[in-house]
């Protein structure tokens, strides 16, 4: 998951979560998680664990540290979804993506989970309404990506590692994921 969003007039919202900020906190809440857990298995009294006050305290900053992530993921997704309908479009077009699916690759899970694209729709959608703009949900098999901007050829198999776009057809070479915007931007449902 390199980016948040990508539209169609050039704009890119970055991933958060590959800022320097958001992967020292991630360092460091996993650092505090080992040191709680050797904690907890060393002050073991049998069958059950005993929380002294070191426990508590390492506990505690886990707790802040989980809510600052939270808060700069959401403050994020506000500031990227505020900047959207301030441009002040005629309507705003966003693939409905199949998260259930995407959430079974284990090597992408936690990037998709972090980037809360639920939420993210979810604040597009109001604000879009706040607004008085269109506000279209895309079909979740509407081929996007492998549809050309230039001539509208479909690519009949296009892998998640190929990052731009060459059509058969005309040649056009692009990026992947503005060409999708392009396509979502003609979309009408």
């Amino acid at each position: 998951v390199k980016d948040l969003a990508i539209c169609s007039n050039g704009m890119t919202f970055k991933n958060i979560n590959k800022t320097r900020v958001v992967k020292n906190l991630e360092k460091r809440l996993r650092r505090l998680q080992r040191r709680v857990s050797r904690k907890y298995l060393k002050n073991k009294e049998g069958s059950k664990f005993v929380k002294t006050s070191n426990i508590i305290k390492i506990e505690k900053q886990i707790r802040l540290l989980h809510r600052r992530l939270s808060n700069i993921r959401n403050n994020h997704a506000h500031q990227a979804t505020t900047k959207i309908v301030k441009t002040k479009p005629s309507k705003v077009v966003m693939e409905t993506l199949n998260i259930k699916g995407m959430m079974k690759n284990r090597h992408l899970s936690k990037a998709i989970a972090q980037q809360c694209l639920y939420e993210f729709k979810r604040q597009v959608r109001y604000k879009c309404e706040f607004y008085g703009i269109e506000f279209v949900e895309a079909d979740k098999w509407y081929p996007s990506s492998k549809t050309c901007s230039k001539c509208g050829h479909i690519k009949a198999k296009l892998s998640l590692s190929e990052r731009t776009y060459i059509c058969e057809e005309c040649g056009a070479v692009i990026d992947r994921d503005f060409n999708a915007s392009i396509n979502l931007s003609r979309y009408s449902a």
